[in-house]
């Protein structure tokens, strides 16, 4: 495949991993409003995503034959996207949804600082893209609207959800021991270490795990989770680092808010604001200059 192909492909592969991961609120919203734990809810998300990946990776045949120091890297990328999960719908309870999805989207931003330590610069037309799909995003949320609820609390695990995402993305693309493992099998792992970590916190609840579980709708509504943003998210996302870098990638994830929000006035009629559209179509043009502007 040329240069050129593996680009179109890295960066379909980043918008389809923004719109999956994207479509959280149509499976996990009714959940939660059937009283399903968070941790619940996020071990059978990662539970049935690990099946479906495993299964994947028994009919292609792959390895999933680690070293130890692969072994550490895959407990390690499985611990951070968990944590990314798990503090933004911890932070949901401290504060309003829109603040806590517009400081999550500061992990652009958090990767980009990361390469920098790394001494790997982003061009001026990446911050640019940066910077714009940030605005689209303060736009489409409108985070100060509302009550005004400021808790620090609610800010610091947003912050904490994005910075961990911005490390695995970077971990993923920058690792060299984890370049010669395929994205299916660096996605099983990660899943397979997230589930236990769930389940581990769910222990302290003192409940049982399928607790708030009720009919076929529920289990329909975690397979779903499980499938589409996590599974499918967590393999194009792999597969897009890979191919044009976590920053860039990081960046296509402005795609994530946008189909959320699309979602929320599709499904759940949520109100079509100006601001909303406004900044979709600042996130989009943040999007088309990063993809078409030269290097």
């Amino acid at each position: 495949m040329s240069d050129g192909n593996k680009r179109i492909l890295g960066y379909l592969c980043g918008i389809l991993a923004g719109v999956t991961y994207g479509m959280n609120p149509l499976f996990g919203k009714e959940l939660l409003a059937d009283g399903v734990s968070v941790t619940s809810m996020l071990f059978f998300r990662y539970l049935i995503a690990l099946l479906c990946t495993g299964a994947l990776v028994f009919f292609r045949k792959d390895s999933l034959a680690l070293s130890v120091k692969q072994g550490l890297w895959m407990l390690l990328l499985g611990f951070l996207f968990s944590t990314s999960s798990f503090a933004l719908f911890k932070a949901y309870n401290y504060i309003p949804a829109g603040l806590a999805t517009t400081v999550t989207y500061l992990y652009p931003v958090f990767t980009a600082i990361i390469l920098i330590f790394m001494r790997i610069y982003p061009s001026w037309k990446t911050w640019i893209a940066i910077l714009a799909s940030l605005a689209g995003v303060l736009l489409m949320m409108n985070p100060f609207g509302g009550n005004g609820s400021f808790s620090v609390v609610g800010l610091l695990l947003s912050a904490c959800s994005a910075l961990s995402y911005a490390f695995y993305l970077v971990f993923v693309n920058r690792v060299k021991l984890l370049r010669n493992l395929s994205p299916l099998v660096i996605t099983f792992y990660a899943l397979f270490v997230g589930m236990l970590l769930f389940a581990l916190y769910h222990i302290p609840e003192g409940t049982s795990i399928v607790a708030g579980i009720h009919g076929a709708k529920d289990w329909a509504n975690l397979v779903g989770l499980g499938i589409i943003p996590t599974m499918i998210a967590l393999l194009t996302l792999s597969a897009s680092t890979r191919q044009i870098g976590p920053t860039k990638t990081a960046i296509l994830g402005v795609f994530e808010p946008v189909t959320a929000i699309s979602i929320g006035v599709l499904v759940f009629s949520e109100p079509f604001t100006w601001n909303i559209a406004l900044g979709v179509a600042v996130s989009v043009a943040a999007v088309l200059f990063m993809v078409l502007a030269k290097r």
